[in-house]
């Protein structure tokens, strides 16, 4: 009997180690590369304001320091500091006051009374209600500009070593989320006699593994990675009882307590289910499993939705089912999409029924992500400029870009799975493979001399040895007997390679500050604010100094805008609208039309990409061009002007 010719490939056990291979190293690279490139995670909440402003200049001491943000925050007794030009705490230390009114969430800090002229440095950190950290610092003057000892921190909240691992933890968590759910959705709803192969029971195990590890790993880092940046302080208890107090500890600490109950589903899955022989038993036990399942799932998917994004923000009450919605159709989609692969290629016995079943889960997986992804985008991002002016709304589109090239794929692979033919088809296929390997063995034996294989210890390891190779290339050619299944597992494979990395970006925009918050934080920051003052001079001048981040804007403020002693204030906006430093900045002021001048300032650093200069002089009213000439690096310099009228 002749046996249909294996369609030509790598071996038997090379192909899947390469393609596992390949998904793992394109793991690392995705997540190596984000990771090195996001820097600390941006937050919900934003500073909208302050008073005193950053960089303003009042006549006397103010009796207190507010500060305004864009959304809920959470707040300890040293959340907000205000120290003096040596250092010392002007605060009373008696911790943030709640001036709270209506939508706009402000708090306050009292400052001591008879505070001397000089410059302060507010310094201040809280957890944003969607769970993640932030922290700034920005200084003011009493009667005058000073030399100021007071570092201002270089490290923001939530970055370094801690903040990476916690970021690390946070993609794994997706990661096994995933597979957990989405292989045990896969064995129940498309392939139940996956429930008997090994492979299907890895998968779904290591899934649980990797969220139960990470959750943990969460947990613990918590308490540092919105504190103080310190491994050490992952085991401190007051710390960690302080977490568990805090709605992102709940939602951890909950977390661990619905992946108990998933083991259970595991062990039934796996287990009772899968020697279930009855049919009408077996539909009781499929009914229970999936009810049981589904609620354990929509679990696990709440401890994200409703301490995160979602959670804050417009819309709350709808935008929390909706992600809930969201990432179990990313589960479904993307972890039955990891089975199939490894079904494909690790067990010969998955039909075409399965695959189509698959098809039309992963259809409707998309069109709910569809629907609820519009909504999501509509609520995060807001407008145009958003999507394409924000680092949540350029993560988008390529989230979005990202999925047309799956379903670019998908479509290859529904061709693939309409040609496919069931294993019952090609089973004549072993026969020759068992024959041959009867063959071999009878063969190998009649050589040997006639022993007992427990007598030889070392022959009887060599039998199994060979026993399993052609267990193996038996498996191989049923598998590979039917060349399209050979071209479904390619197709597959790109699918869940485009899967890793869009499973990254999205982790990524969980982490991302939404872009409706940036354009508000943006528009009211008082990095953007010019101090307001009868007659005081605002101008606003961008640059480009033909180098790497060599574009920026400069926007200077002279106050009173006068001719006489004027104070002057620079700030420097990146490309991204955040606060640029640059290693040189020079300004001059002339008077063209009374050949007076260039007039040089040097203004001194008070705090980072802002400048100031006291007791700047004016000698007389008229049109002045003020040169301000920046570098950006040791060879990328250039000098813009601007004229404006004082006096």
């Amino acid at each position: 009997m002749s046996a249909t010719a294996p369609y030509p490939g790598p071996s038997p056990i090379r192909r899947p180690l390469a393609a596992a291979a390949f998904l793992a190293a394109l793991v690392g690279m995705v997540l190596g590369l984000l990771l090195a490139g996001a820097g600390p995670a941006s937050a919900h909440a934003a500073l909208t304001g302050s008073d005193p402003q950053d960089g303003a200049v009042v006549d006397t001491a103010p009796k207190e320091v507010t500060l305004s943000f864009s959304e809920a925050i959470a707040v300890g007794d040293d959340s907000i500091r205000v120290l003096d030009p040596s250092g010392k705490r002007a605060d009373t230390e008696a911790g943030p006051k709640d001036l709270t009114e209506g939508s706009t969430v402000r708090y306050g800090v009292a400052l001591h009374s008879g505070l001397p002229d000089g410059t302060y440095t507010v310094a201040w950190q809280a957890i944003s209600a969607d769970s993640h950290p932030i922290s700034g610092a920005f200084t003011f003057s009493i009667g005058a500009p000073s030399d100021t000892t007071v570092a201002l921190p270089s490290q923001e909240a939530g970055g370094g070593p801690v903040g990476v691992a916690y970021d690390i933890a946070r993609y794994a968590a997706y990661g096994g989320f995933v597979l957990l759910v989405g292989g045990g959705a896969f064995v129940l709803v498309c392939w139940r006699g996956g429930a008997s192969a090994l492979s299907m029971q890895r998968l779904v195990v290591r899934g649980w593994l990797a969220l139960t590890a990470a959750t943990l790993a969460m947990l613990l880092l918590r308490n540092p990675y919105t504190g103080s940046g310190k491994f050490a302080d992952a085991f401190d208890l007051a710390g960690l009882q302080a977490v568990l107090e805090t709605k992102p500890g709940a939602a951890l600490v909950s977390r661990l307590l619905l992946l108990g109950a998933a083991a259970l589903f595991i062990a039934v899955l796996f287990g009772t289910y899968a020697r279930r022989e009855d049919e009408l038993e077996r539909k009781d036990l499929t009914f229970g499993l999936a009810v049981g399942g589904g609620v354990v799932a929509t679990g696990i998917a709440a401890t994200w939705a409703m301490s995160e994004h979602a959670s804050t923000g417009i819309q709350a009450n709808i935008a929390v089912p909706v992600d809930i919605l969201h990432l179990l159709a990313v589960a479904a989609w993307l972890g039955g999409l990891v089975s199939l692969l490894v079904a494909l290629y690790r067990t010969p016995e998955i039909g075409s029924g399965a695959v189509r079943r698959f098809s039309a889960v992963a259809f409707g997986s998309v069109v709910v992500l569809a629907a609820t992804g519009i909504y999501q985008s509509w609520r995060q991002v807001g407008s145009w400029s958003a999507l394409t002016g924000t680092r949540y709304g350029q993560l988008l589109i390529v989230k979005v870009a990202l999925i047309g090239v799956m379903l670019a794929v998908a479509w290859f692979s529904r061709r693939w799975t309409g040609r496919l033919t069931d294993p019952a088809v090609t089973a004549s296929a072993s026969r020759d493979a068992e024959e041959t390997g009867a063959e071999g063995t009878n063969t190998e034996e009649a050589a040997a001399p006639a022993q007992d294989p427990e007598a030889d210890p070392e022959r009887a390891a060599q039998l199994a040895r060979q026993r399993a190779v052609l267990t193996a290339t038996k498996k191989k050619r049923i598998r590979d007997a039917d060349p399209e299944r050979s071209g479904l597992r390619r197709s597959v494979l790109a699918e869940a390679a485009v899967a890793v990395v869009l499973l990254a970006v999205t982790t990524m925009l969980t982490s991302t500050e939404p872009g409706r918050t940036e354009e508000e934080a943006a528009a009211g920051s008082p990095a953007a604010a010019a101090p307001a003052a009868d007659g005081a001079v605002n101008l606003s001048m961008p640059f480009d100094t033909g180098g790497r981040n060599g574009k920026g804007t400069v926007r200077i403020d002279i106050d009173p805008g006068r001719t006489g002693s004027n104070g002057l204030h620079v700030w420097i906006d990146g490309s991204d609208g955040k606060p640029m430093d640059v290693p040189e900045l020079k300004l001059a002021l002339t008077l063209e039309a009374k050949e007076i001048g260039p007039l040089p300032v040097a203004p001194d650093r008070v705090a980072e990409g802002h400048w100031s200069a006291s007791g700047v002089l004016i000698p007389m009213a008229g049109d002045w061009k003020i040169d301000v000439t920046v570098r950006t690096s040791d060879i990328d310099q250039v000098t813009i002007d601007e004229n404006v009228k004082i006096g």
